[in-house]
């Protein structure tokens, strides 16, 4: 259901207002990049200052606009378990393929807690769940027993985002579940590393730029084509890196897209737009990678 590489899709604005544009001429580009499918309202799609309506219509802008030619995950996740159902239900009837579920924030619930949350979810839809165990953002981590218990009791959770930066994490989850469950990367630098220890895809903020290029390594890696996917990785990981260390994500990569031209660099508060140093930094790496 998962496999291969799903692009975390930046949500463009211009003045104020979701730039519909904007957004359809993106998808269109991970289509023609080669992606699987795209990921709208994660946290690169800076889902925290989306409004309720305003987050259930990327949404179904989303499935508007891939039409079909690829597959739509929906971050319909929430740290009140509700506010997810509601989301996930409303979701389903738009007719996504599968949803994106982060780990609850800031209310820092115990692993018996995210178990229940988890589990409710499932209970509330029949589409396929993607756990997301984000502990930068969310302060804890999906613990391995829980997602093998979440995977024992829930038909539907079947695959798990990993961004918390350990490789060793996905030989723990692969150990501890069957064969069957999928990992992901969430790291675009780390995807190689992941995949070695059993990963089967990515969740990528960089094939907002590069979609051809990520969905070629991890064609390689799936292929067993290393040497390639090696290649792929020492080439681009100075952009790679650029684009997860210049600021909080998703402010590099939407300034990325805005520098080629493809949307305006308007970023919600309280995220801010790139100093004029650092859009430099980034300016002179999209043009070494003759991306500008």
């Amino acid at each position: 259901m998962f496999q291969g590489t799903h692009t975390a899709l930046i949500t463009p604005f211009r003045n104020g207002e979701v730039d519909t544009a904007a957004f359809k001429k993106l998808i269109d580009r991970q289509v023609e990049g080669g992606v699987e499918g795209i990921v709208p309202c994660g946290t690169t799609g800076e889902s925290p200052t989306l409004g309720r309506k305003e987050h259930m219509r990327v949404i179904e802008l989303a499935v508007e606009y891939a039409a079909g030619r690829i597959k739509v995950i929906a971050g319909t996740g929430a740290n009140a378990t509700a506010e997810a159902i509601q989301l996930t239900t409303e979701a389903a009837q738009i007719g996504v393929d599968g949803t994106l579920q982060v780990c609850p924030y800031y209310n820092k619930p115990s692993q018996e807690g995210l178990y229940q949350h988890y589990k409710a979810i499932a209970a509330a839809t029949d589409l396929p769940i993607m756990l997301y165990s984000i502990p930068g953002r969310s302060v804890i981590e999906i613990a391995v027993d829980t997602i093998a218990r979440l995977a024992a009791d829930c038909p539907t959770i079947i695959a798990n985002k990993e961004a918390g930066g350990d490789p060793e994490r996905v030989s723990q989850i692969k150990a501890a579940l069957p064969a069957d469950f999928q990992i992901l990367s969430g790291d675009d630098p780390l995807t190689i590393e992941f995949m070695k220890r059993g990963a089967v895809g990515l969740v990528s903020v960089a094939s907002n730029i590069i979609p051809d290029v990520m969905s070629n390594l991890v064609r390689a890696m799936s292929e067993g084509r290393v040497a390639d996917a090696d290649a792929i990785q020492a080439k681009y990981e100075p952009l790679l890196n650029t684009l997860m260390s210049l600021d909080t994500n998703p402010v590099p990569i939407k300034s990325a897209v805005a520098l080629q031209g493809h949307c305006s660099n308007e970023i919600r508060l309280p995220l801010v737009n790139l100093s004029p140093e650092n859009e430099a930094v980034l300016s002179q790496t999209l043009t070494d990678f003759n991306l500008l």
